[in-house]
């Protein structure tokens, strides 16, 4: 097996090549933590800007889904169950954590296919399961939604909250006044979906695109590759991660995810509502929707007020540019999404940046 060359020859060769400028967006939310904590962003030539895209999946829930979730536990006998993230994020009526703390049977899971067992072990009980999560969570759901409708489980539901990334990723392609040059692509979604779904950055939009592993040493090879790429005019897209992503993906998830859903229009926080953006329920198996189920539908309601999350989640400003930034707002009390969740642009600044510099250097 090849090694990967240290980071210390690529940041040579990346001052070799380096263009006057050059606008990275990096779209998962696990690049954008992994560039702070290992030190990339500090060691990036003069000109060179990472923007933090909508890669977190938490961020990205509007705040009617989070109000929809916060119903969903004030539902009789309801069982609610979320993943960790989710928990904090704030609601126009409070969190689903407000609602664990007014007695609300709110429980953190780990895994979407511990829902049928807790709803065999809850007759009589309604357990809502909340479907969060790009194309990297969705073939859990399906899965467990499979196993679900293979018992008979009458008490079982889900909300879904699943989104897809390449129609976001175009949406922001579309918005000229971010200045995106290049692209550093999520790595765990391009497990499952392969090189295919993401090629029209390239061949349509004429953007050079790298998929990435989340390491100091694959980001800054990812970097390099945009860099050379852009001196030489050229626009495609590669892979410095072929370990772990295949250019077919994974076959037997997107199987799972073809049978159990299909798009939908769905409403992001800061991009809007976004053409074939979500994912919404076959009609196989519309009786697990706890939308169509519990009639939730709150719309959506206005952001916090001063909160500028969809702002930081488009890429149009860096969180330090928020006026609630570090004042009322920290991860002890946050006021939107993107300061709770441990993949959140204003989570990792708040962590990592300290007023122009980071925090570490390359490690």
């Amino acid at each position: 097996m090849t090694h990967p060359p240290a980071p210390e020859a690529i940041i040579r060769a990346l001052r070799e090549y380096s263009p006057r400028s050059l606008n990275i967006m990096e779209v998962c939310g696990t690049h954008t933590v992994s560039a702070f904590r290992s030190g990339v962003r500090s060691v990036l030539p003069e000109g060179y800007r990472l923007i933090s895209g909508p890669g977190c999946p938490v961020c990205v829930t509007s705040q009617g889904q989070i109000d929809g979730a916060v119903a969903l536990a004030d539902v009789p006998d309801a069982i609610v169950l979320t993943y960790g993230d989710m928990l904090r994020v704030p609601g126009s009526n409070g969190s689903l954590a407000d609602a664990r703390a007014r007695g609300r049977d709110v429980r953190v899971v780990t895994s979407a296919m511990e829902a049928p067992d807790i709803a065999l072990a809850s007759p009589g009980r309604q357990v809502v399961f909340l479907a969060a999560g790009f194309e990297t969570t969705a073939p859990a759901t399906a899965a467990m939604l499979s196993e679900a409708a293979g018992r008979g489980l009458r008490n079982l539901s889900i909300l879904c909250l699943h989104k897809r990334t390449p129609p976001a990723v175009r949406a922001l392609l579309e918005d000229a006044a971010l200045g995106i040059d290049a692209l550093i692509l999520p790595g765990h979604v391009c497990v499952i979906l392969g090189h295919a779904p993401f090629l029209f950055i390239s061949e349509q939009y004429e953007r050079p695109c790298v998929i990435a592993g989340f390491s100091a040493e694959s980001m800054l090879l990812g970097v390099l590759d945009l860099t050379i790429q852009r001196a030489r005019g050229e626009t495609a897209l590669h892979s410095v991660y072929p370990d772990a992503v295949k250019s077919e993906g994974n076959r037997k998830a997107t199987e799972l995810m073809d049978r159990a859903f299909v798009p939908c229009d769905s409403v992001w926080r800061g991009l809007g509502k976004i053409s074939s953006s979500g994912m919404r329920l076959a009609p196989s198996l519309k009786d697990f929707d706890a939308e169509l189920r519990f009639g939730v539908s709150p719309g959506e309601p206005p952001e916090p007020r001063g909160c500028r999350c969809g702002d930081v989640l488009r890429g149009r400003i860096t969180p330090p540019e928020c006026p609630l930034f570090r004042t009322t707002c920290t991860p002890a009390a946050p006021v939107g999404p993107c300061m709770v969740s441990s993949e959140g642009t204003c989570g990792a600044y708040f962590r990592f940046y300290k007023g122009g510099t980071v925090a570490w250097e390359i490690s």
